[in-house]
């Protein structure tokens, strides 16, 4: 791949307005993989016109030609697949059986179900004499996170273009390269110029000027609540929509009657897996107060075989953290729970055995934890998973809904009616029964400080549409 000092506007590879650079670098090694160049607000500026000027012809495409377009950049995906999945296990450490199986193939997935959508999604209504029609917004900033890259990249970029939108995007700075790669592969499918644009950059630069630009009619962000909280105030000076997909704290709620052998190794590895880098990680498993020793024992029993090591090396299950602020930002709070009183059931603070280079990270697991600790309350975003102990039902509902957040949820009964019943009580976005795994074609998204709006899917077109109404269209 050629364009690390480039951006793609207007369906041109340009060169940067400025001269500053960026390393990308590799979490297993610490040593730089590419140099990228970082986009200012004159860049932003002329990607911005290219998609305004996009805009008139691509959003009056007709869905059969949109239809053509994604079924083009599926197959083209495809031939791309393998280059993904090297690129992303670079940049942000994933094992590069996880960037094969599960981390590539989410952008395949997102664009089918854009696809799927797409033929059947209705945007006219009629209500009496009035036609409701849902046009495409304008020009979308897109801003993505480094922790699933392409998942990130396609569930946006796939619903902007199935409806009829033209784009910025700024990808992660600190995974940068599996972006330049769907731009290339975009490019090649024939997406006009103009519709799809790109602007490496960092946050307070690039991602300023756009959450803050006139011209750009919807962002939609993914990463902390924090910086979600600077998009949507930026945003807020032109009145522009703004949807968020920010943090999460998901409490992992085991009732009485589950196989508890079963489930609390399902639930250490969903909270380990992709090195605890996941949003929705259910990292406050919820158990009975009377099972708590027997569920550390099963938990550390599992957690021994979450080997962290080389990311291609055959028996890797998790790789490193992403970068040394993330390591650094894990470790205090490992020590701060020790400081509060949490059990050390495995790992603790440092790096694991035998890995002296590298931001590795022990998998890390506390038990006796109450829900006042700072590992309860806090994102850590790395592999630790706190054990909550509770009274009954009652109390672990009150628990799982104790949180700023409100991403995700998991409940797990040999009742399934018992555990539907819980799953309504959760204030979360979504809730997974007994291991349920995601629905490309179900809505993804959170309440409270999550975020606002829902993508993936039908459900991910909508913060991409305005609503119209037309009176007196039939008449009588």
């Amino acid at each position: 791949m050629s364009h690390y000092q480039q951006f793609y506007i207007n369906g041109q590879w340009v060169a940067p307005k400025g001269t500053q650079t960026l390393d990308v670098i590799n979490p297993a090694t610490e040593e730089a993989v590419a140099t990228i160049a970082l986009g200012n607000k004159e860049d932003v500026d002329l990607a911005v016109a290219a998609a305004k000027a996009a805009f008139d012809s691509y959003s009056q495409t007709t869905r059969e030609e949109r239809i053509a377009l994604l079924e083009r950049v599926i197959e083209v995906f495809k031939k791309r697949m393998g280059d993904v999945a090297v690129a992303i296990s670079q940049e942000m450490g994933a094992p590069a059986k996880l960037a094969q199986a599960a981390q590539a193939p989410s952008g395949l997935g997102h664009f089918a179900a854009a696809l799927g959508a797409l033929k059947e999604f209705e945007f006219e209504e009629t209500i009496g004499t009035t036609l409701v029609t849902k046009e495409p917004i304008g020009v979308c900033g897109l801003i993505t996170p480094w922790n699933w890259p392409m998942n990130q990249l396609t569930c946006k970029v796939a619903p902007a273009l199935a409806t009829g939108c033209t784009m910025v995007l700024k990808p992660s700075e600190v995974a940068p390269l599996s972006a330049l790669i769907l731009a290339e592969i975009l490019d090649e499918a024939g997406v006009p110029a103009g519709v799809f644009n790109l602007v490496n950059g960092d946050g307070p630069t690039v991602g300023a000027a756009m959450s803050g630009h006139p011209d750009i009619d919807m962002m939609s962000f993914t990463g902390s609540t924090g910086a979600g909280r600077q998009v949507m105030a930026n945003g807020a000076q032109t009145i522009k929509r703004v949807a968020l997909e920010l943090g999460g704290k998901s409490a992992n709620i085991l009732l009485d009657d589950v196989n508890f052998e079963k489930m609390v190794a399902h639930g250490v590895m969903s909270c380990m897996n992709n090195s605890g880098q996941s949003c929705n990680a259910p990292t406050r498993m919820l158990v009975p107060n009377s099972r708590m020793d027997e569920v550390a024992a099963i938990a550390q029993a599992v957690v021994s075989k979450v080997k962290p090591g080389d990311p291609n090396a055959a028996d890797t299950v998790i790789g490193p953290v992403v970068s040394k602020a993330q390591w650094t930002k894990i470790q205090d709070l490992i020590t701060t729970g020790i400081e509060e009183g949490a059990k050390v059931v495995a790992g603790g603070p440092g790096r694991p055995d035998g890995l002296d280079k590298g931001y590795y990270v022990k998998p890390t697991i506390f038990s006796h934890v109450n829900n006042e600790m700072t590992i309860a309350r806090e994102e850590i975003f790395g592999p630790v998973l706190s054990i909550i102990g509770y009274e009954d039902e009652d109390d672990a509902v009150r628990i799982a809904n104790d949180t700023r957040y409100g991403l995700s949820g998991y409940v797990s009964s040999s009742d399934l009616d018992r555990a539907r019943n819980v799953a309504r009580r959760i204030r979360t976005g979504m809730v997974h029964l007994n291991g349920a795994q995601l629905d490309p074609r179900a809505p993804f998204g959170g309440y409270k400080e999550s975020g606002i709006g829902r993508e993936w899917g039908h459900y991910g077109f909508e913060d991409f549409l305005e609503v119209k109404s037309i009176f007196g269209y039939n008449q009588a």
